[in-house]
């Protein structure tokens, strides 16, 4: 026989019941917060818009894991910020705190020991203390320079016990300062694209034609007069599946491509008689060097093409992009 206890009984009915009293406790959590905004909202907006330093979000357990999550979105939205964990700033990491700083000290109860520990001591440092705690009348409140509400009048823990609601509600108040404070430096997509390089907005906003295009000796390019078997050798050792007709100060003629060297087949042309300018096509698609990448990939999306030309602000041909290109850049 085994000792092994026999595991509880799955009511999937129970656990549907209790995730939509959960949802129900905290959004009335996030209503709640509205209220309880004021003075101290705008102060410590204010204070942080003016901080000649960084933003030091500080918390220990669940409220250290939102405060990461806080000083993160200050971090990529206008306001420096970083996280310091109040144990480790007793032994020497409170050190990375200066007196140009703004420290948001977050703790649900206001009186987490290590937090309360520090406080006396940033504030002989000149630091500006915003505390967030659900209790006015707490430790943290009583040491901090502003206070934000963070209180809810019930967690969503059938036991009242675990943090649920109220780092919802934290959560949710490090985003309302985020979102004023990015609203307050007129904070814009090209400013989040720079703090974000690697993911696809970055790309969409800061990638330009000049950055991908094919350019120099690699651009295949011919003279009107160049015969068709001469302009179709130099597509083929250039390998963008056309050529560019220009003339002497590279202002562009037209354009000659697989699909036109089809179409000349199919049509039973003799290409041997003739030249690049007799087959070109005169009103190629061209986009500005210095334009978005991801123009260039409307551009081609709209006249169903696969390759632009690029010109510069004199209008002389300066390059090629293809839909390989945006592809291997993940512009599209």
């Amino acid at each position: 026989m085994s000792d092994m206890p026999t595991p509880p009984t799955f009511d999937p009915q129970r656990a549907l019941r209790l995730a939509a009293e959960t949802f129900e406790i905290e959004a009335a959590a996030l209503r709640g917060l509205i209220p309880r905004q004021g003075e101290g909202f705008t102060q410590a907006v204010a204070a942080m818009l003016a901080c000649r330093g960084r933003v030091v979000v500080m918390g220990m357990g669940k409220s250290g894991h939102v405060g990461r999550k806080i000083a993160a979105t200050f971090a990529s939205t206008g306001t420096p910020a970083f996280f310091v964990h109040p144990a480790e700033a007793s032994h020497g990491d409170l050190g990375m705190v200066t007196a140009g700083d703004v420290v948001l000290a977050i703790s649900n109860s206001g009186e987490s020991a290590e937090l309360d520990a520090i406080l006396p001591t940033m504030r002989r440092l000149g630091v500006t203390v915003v505390g967030m705690t659900g209790r006015a009348e707490s430790t943290l409140a009583a040491h901090a320079h502003i206070v934000l509400s963070s209180a809810v009048d019930q967690e969503a823990c059938p036991l009242n016990l675990a943090p649920t609601a109220s780092t919802t509600a934290q959560m949710a108040l490090g985003d309302a300062l985020a979102v004023a404070l990015l609203d307050a430096r007129g904070f814009r997509e090209e400013d989040f694209a720079r703090s974000h390089p690697g993911g696809a907005l970055g790309r969409k906003l800061l990638v330009r034609v000049s950055d991908l295009m094919v350019s120099g000796d690699a651009l295949p390019c011919v003279s009107a007069g160049t015969a068709c078997v001469d302009m179709m050798r130099e597509m083929s050792g250039k390998g963008l599946g056309a050529a560019v007709v220009v003339d002497a100060a590279r202002q562009v003629l037209g354009i000659f491509t697989d699909g036109d060297l089809r179409r000349q087949v199919e049509r039973g042309a003799d290409l041997r008689t003739l030249t690049a300018g007799e087959v070109m096509h005169t009103q190629p698609r061209t986009i500005r060097d210095d334009a978005l990448a991801a123009a260039a990939a409307e551009l081609m999306e709209a006249h169903r093409i696969t390759s632009v030309l690029v010109l510069d602000a004199q209008r002389t041909l300066v390059g090629m992009l293809s839909i390989g290109q945006l592809l291997r850049a993940k512009v599209i």
